[in-house]
């Protein structure tokens, strides 16, 4: 995700946001930075679509400072880049309602007719898509297409993709993707219109994971392996004109598109402009003026923490912005496998040291954050994270530098965190409160479209990343054991388990909970394993962000997607006036 730095008007921020007494665990925000009336003031619109009906036609511009991660859907695995692939340039099986707050958290089918059909105990999954679907060529899609690029997914050469497939599929164990015409005899696509998944174990969830990019089709005789990122083949409602990395996305419609095939997409511009390579605080401060072109302008990145004073307390911007919860944890994850991090008491000694308020701060205030005391968020809790620690927020230094001492650290240790460049501010509040306990952190930068590719090369990362994980859909199976299972890591291309955490008890009983058949009971075991966890100390939780969207005048039907990390929803969004806008 796109993150942002620290300064001092982030601080000032934070005091005229948060009015009232200290809150707990030691922290001096109240929860959800509630202003003196008790609201949120960032939070004003949530729920409800922005800027009422958009009218076809036009063209909408996004400005952004990076370029993406991935657009190859066999690797794109970045919620808020997810969430561009699958609303415009692919479909999958089943995906999303294009809807604000909880409504957008409801599964409909896509390509699929349903949301699929299991047998045998949940072990098979049948799905029939749709009729009249095509790609941009006007070519059908297939259900050979989708199978192609599920098995594409296990390639060496594509890393970085959701891994349900490698997770659940009969067989896959060693697969190595469809080179040499080698191919999944779990996959069965009796015709073009069906395809059956063979489980080797139940997982009653499945049609949620196809809500992945993995499952959206791919032509085989389209795919161009690692170049396939730089022009993926549309089945969506817009194709690639045109894409200079890190500089300009350029999509037009897809006249191979049939709205009457797909009850998600409104597709209502005529051209998506995506212009990279801007300074965050320029893309910022275009769209509070929201002048010119900008008046049809969104931003990719969330609101940088200091630009809020510009915003917050202006009614008129106000009614532009969208503040979703992006339902993900910030952690700070350790190198588990590597002295010192593999001694539990220097990983508790993290914790303990750790101001998490700081980081808070350093994030735009309690308006656009929540506090982390849990690893899951606390939509997986059933509204309200546990603290089963009682760390306080603002650390504790003296409990840290005892756990140094029984570690034989007594002097403290010298460390580096790699972070991506938005999160410097909120790396330089981690190194200064670490630093109290006498914890020497180096930070090192990277781009945000490099940033997953640094960590994920087990062998030559850090021993700290700041980086976070968001629940694909609402249950624990799908945040814990992709963190902390250590089954799946990888040597490059490694996601999720930054920790690089291997604890046998832990993995035990994730596969105890993954074969309960009573999701409430499974519920309640994912909840009490993330407490057990945490005891271990693989990570320390540090915060839940809001992702702060500050909508050009002219924009129409904008809202976050919770189910995409808050990122404005590409289904609808469109303009009020199409003739007003540029390009």
């Amino acid at each position: 995700m796109n993150k942002r730095t620290l300064t001092a008007v982030a601080t000032a921020l934070a005091a005229t946001v948060t009015l009232g007494a200290a809150g707990c665990s030691g922290s001096k925000h109240p929860a959800g930075g509630q202003g003196a009336d008790g609201k949120n003031p960032a939070t004003a619109n949530q729920g409800a679509v922005v800027g009422g009906t958009p009218q076809k036609g036009g063209t909408l511009t996004v400005l952004s400072n990076q370029d993406f991660t991935h657009l190859d859907p066999a690797r794109n695995w970045v919620m808020s880049d997810m969430e561009f692939g699958t609303r415009l340039l692919y479909r999958t099986l089943v995906t999303y309602k294009a809807a604000p707050g909880t409504a957008g958290g409801e599964l409909v089918p896509d390509l699929a007719t349903d949301l699929g059909s299991s047998s045998n105990g949940a072990k098979t999954w049948t799905f029939h898509l749709k009729q009249g679907v095509k790609y941009e060529d006007g070519t059908p899609v297939t259900a050979q297409d989708i199978k192609y690029n599920v098995e594409r997914s296990f390639s060496p050469d594509l890393p970085g993709g959701a891994d349900y497939a490698a997770r659940y599929l009969a067989g896959a164990e060693g697969y190595q993707g469809p080179a040499e015409g080698k191919h999944l005899a779990s996959i069965k696509t009796p015709d073009d219109h069906t395809i059956v998944f063979e489980l080797r174990k139940p997982f009653a969830e499945f049609p949620n994971a196809t809500v992945m990019p993995t499952f959206a089709p791919v032509p085989k005789d389209k795919d161009k392996g690692p170049q396939y990122d730089n022009r993926p083949f549309s089945s969506g409602p817009y194709k690639i004109e045109s894409y200079e990395r890190g500089k300009k996305l350029v999509l037009v419609r897809n006249t191979g598109w049939d709205a009457s095939t797909d009850q998600v997409r409104k597709a209502y511009p005529d051209k998506l402009v995506m212009v990279m390579g801007l300074k965050a605080n320029q893309i910022d401060d275009r769209l509070i003026a929201s002048q010119g072109a900008d008046a049809s302008a969104v931003s990719w990145g969330a609101l940088r923490p200091e630009s809020a004073a510009k915003v917050l307390p202006d009614a008129e911007v106000r009614k532009r912005l969208i503040a979703e919860s992006t339902n993900c944890t910030d952690m700070v994850q350790m190198h588990t496998g590597r002295a010192p991090f593999n001694d539990v008491k220097i990983r508790q000694a993290v914790q303990y040291a750790l101001d998490r308020d700081s980081v808070l701060t350093a994030s735009g205030g309690p308006a656009f954050n929540d506090l982390s005391t849990a690893y899951m968020p606390a939509t997986l809790f059933d509204g309200k994270e546990p603290d089963t620690l009682k760390i306080p927020a603002t650390g504790d230094v003296e409990k840290a530098k005892q756990l140094l001492k029984e570690a034989g650290k007594p002097d403290g240790f010298e460390t580096k965190m790699t972070v991506s460049t938005g999160d410097k501010g909120r790396a330089e509040a981690i190194q200064q409160s670490l630093g109290k306990a006498g914890i020497k952190v180096t930070i090192e930068t990277v781009d945000p479209s490099a940033f997953y590719a640094t960590i994920g090369d087990t062998k030559n990362r850090t021993d700290i990343a700041y980086t976070g994980w968001c629940p694909d859909y609402p249950s624990g199976s799908t945040f814990l054991p992709f963190v902390f299972d250590g089954r799946y890591i990888k040597e490059k291309g490694n996601s999720g388990n930054h920790s690089l955490f291997r604890d046998e008890p832990t993995m035990k009983r994730m596969d105890e909970i993954a074969a309960m058949t009573d999701a409430k009971q499974a519920n309640t075991a994912w909840q009490q394993l993330d407490g057990e966890i945490l005891a271990k100390a693989p990570a320390v939780p540090v915060l839940v962000r809001r992702w702060p969207l500050v909508l050009g005048s002219n924009i129409a039907g904008a809202y976050g997607q919770t189910s995409f990390g808050g990122q404005l929803d590409y289904a609808t969004v469109g303009l009020k006036d199409p003739s007003k806008s540029q390009g």
